[in-house]
């Protein structure tokens, strides 16, 4: 199938489904809507694009004809710069074509959930952890994203030894995936009385938020346990049993979720998290080639793979997989994350453009 045939046939993709969204059974059906709209917003940038082209070409066409046809000296010269104003615009259209056309990670469009340990370096790397935690938080507000703590383990000097983050907003998934990894620091804590420049990580995972349709859970497979809030140091912060536990027997993952003081919505959270680790598990078997061919380019996201240093006394964020250095470390952890971001995506983006160009 040429290009040209793949783009008409998306065209057509899309106008079925505007179609379809006008279909009464549709509007009753929450899944089907979310799953039309998650396809509807990948499409409609595309399709734009595409008729836009074809405009452009045509354009250049009529172009061509005209200049040729002329045999005025001064009319054939702006015939000849209105060519090349149109041949550049169909060469940028068709480049940014390229790019949208990449294989589509169906889970961009979804929220996210944002899991944040701390790692080697004690108490000062559960305080790395909460200004991480800070970090991701301060950059969904600047987006208008809605963030979400679904459960938090803090230190008694204001660390984190554990947060888990929901996020919601659009396309949050296909910014925020490229976090997950090993986060190093690098500064003198406060604690610290010789001046001494400390070392200290935080893990992050990121994983695309799974809608119930999406993983199947059976309530059989589930074993649920309940207890009351433990506070930093042990002490208890609820009278009720509303803590949640829950343990996934096939696959022995376990999530336990406490900050609500109703025991109903702890079990939703611990439910979404649940659902979540699921779908990232079955991702991470189904595609061991795509994550082989992503660590060649702008890394996997695992969480053994150290990413990104923030270093203090050179005011400066280093992201190790593009080789890129950023000044105003400040900014960065306020949540100023887009210069970041955007040089990882371009990097993706090239380099599987690359690999497509060199297929055969």
């Amino acid at each position: 199938m040429s290009l040209d045939e793949r783009l008409d046939e998306l065209e057509r993709r899309l106008v079925e489904i505007e179609a379809e969204w006008s279909q009464p059974d549709v509007a009753s059906d929450p899944d089907r809507s979310r799953q039309l709209g998650r396809e509807q917003s990948r499409l409609a940038p595309v399709v734009e694009n595409w008729r836009r082209l074809r405009e452009t070409r045509s354009q250049l066409e009529g172009a061509r004809r005209d200049r040729d046809a002329d045999s005025d000296p001064e009319i054939r010269e702006m015939g000849r710069q209105i060519v090349e104003e149109l041949e550049a615009a169909e060469a940028g259209l068709s480049e940014e074509l390229r790019v949208q056309l990449l294989p589509h990670d169906p889970n961009d469009e979804r929220d996210v959930i944002i899991e944040i340990r701390a790692g080697t370096g004690g108490e000062e790397a559960a305080l790395f952890a909460q200004e991480l935690f800070r970090m991701y938080t301060r950059y969904a507000e600047r987006h208008d994203w809605k963030a979400e703590v679904l459960t938090a383990n803090e230190t008694g000097i204001g660390g984190l030894r554990e947060v888990i983050l929901q996020v919601h907003g659009d396309g949050a998934y296909s910014r925020l995936k490229y976090e997950g990894g090993v986060h190093r620091v690098q500064r003198v804590p406060e604690t610290e009385s010789s001046g001494r420049i400390h070392t200290s990580t935080a893990t992050v995972a990121v994983l695309p938020e799974a809608d119930e349709v999406d993983v199947q859970i059976d309530e059989k497979d589930l074993r649920v346990d309940v207890y009351r809030s433990q506070g930093p140091g042990g002490q208890s912060v609820n009278t009720t049993d509303s803590a949640v536990r829950i343990t996934h027997l096939p696959s022995g993952l376990v999530v336990a979720i406490q900050d609500e003081k109703s025991q109903h919505k702890n079990r939703a959270k611990a439910m979404a998290v649940l659902r979540a680790r699921l779908l990232e598990l079955e991702r991470s078997r189904a595609h061991e080639e795509e994550a082989a061919a992503r660590r060649s380019m702008v890394g996997s996201g695992e969480r053994s793979e150290k990413i990104r240093t923030y270093n203090f006394p050179q005011n400066r964020v280093s992201d190790h997989r593009i080789g890129m250095d950023l000044h105003g470390l400040p900014q960065v952890l306020d949540g100023d994350l887009d210069r970041l971001f955007e040089a990882l995506v371009s990097t993706d983006q090239a380099q599987r453009l690359a690999t497509l160009d060199d297929q055969p």
